[in-house]
């Protein structure tokens, strides 16, 4: 019982900050279910895409319904990281603990610290059409990032969708989750031999409470600034990459 309330409340947690934000609460997931339901490193980043996938997927519903989706722009984008998401994903299951560990703090402190950068004025759009080799180079490298540490990526997705394809902010936020989605899918598929070291009873509901958190981030989201929320949980994340940092150098 301790369990299953451990994760529809780290479910809970992670889902309210995906739709509070419309990128980076699942970075959380891998975190929590490390610490809190006690998942192997490999176990947790294969069980975290579960979660970004369905959760993304959901959101991404909402969003298309609205008109925020740009469908072509973000499947060239997520064609550029179909393989790297494959091999990322494949790589990741041969990968000592202690690294996985190390490089997702990294990466967690990484996306606190975009978080904290107040943004540019004008930055909403590039004015010019993206050379192909740039997007194809920032799709990959979200793919390569999704498949190793199974994480969505959407505090990397939305700025390269605004800065390299030239999407504006809403559009940008909701092609994401297309993205998210299929590099998602691409390294869950390739991580098919890790999965009975996963603990489906816990993520079931892990990933049912995000759904359901989803849908009240974006209802917070209506209610306090885009500013304050992003501080909040730009802080925590860097104090779970802290924490993560030093349990993997010791």
């Amino acid at each position: 019982m301790s369990a299953l309330l451990l994760a529809l409340g780290a479910g809970a947690v992670t889902g309210l900050a995906l739709g509070a934000l419309g990128g980076g609460g699942s970075v959380l997931a891998v975190p929590a279910l490390i610490y809190l339901l006690g998942f192997t490193p490999a176990a947790a980043t294969t069980a975290s895409l579960v979660v970004v996938t369905v959760t993304s997927a959901t959101a991404l519903v909402a969003h298309a319904r609205e008109g925020a989706v740009r469908w072509r722009a973000g499947a060239v984008f997520a064609a550029a990281g179909i393989v790297p998401a494959a091999v990322g994903g494949a790589i990741s299951r041969q990968l000592p603990a202690a690294l996985l560990t190390g490089a997702f703090a990294v990466l967690a402190a990484v996306a606190a610290l975009r978080m904290l950068r107040p943004s540019t004025p004008g930055s909403t759009a590039v004015p010019v059409a993206a050379r192909a080799s740039r997007v194809a180079g920032a799709g990959a490298g979200l793919g390569a990032v999704t498949g190793v540490l199974g994480v969505g990526g959407g505090f990397l997705a939305v700025p390269s969708l605004v800065n390299v394809v030239g999407l504006r902010m809403r559009a940008a936020i909701g092609t994401s989750l297309l993205v998210i989605t299929i590099n998602s899918l691409t390294a869950l598929a390739a991580r098919t031999g890790s999965a009975a070291d996963v603990d489906w009873s816990a993520v079931g509901p892990f990933a049912g409470a995000a759904i359901l958190g989803a849908w009240d981030g974006r209802r917070l989201a209506a209610r306090l600034s885009a500013g304050t929320l992003q501080r909040i949980f730009a802080y925590a994340l860097l104090a779970v990459a802290a924490f993560m940092l030093v349990d993997a150098v010791g």
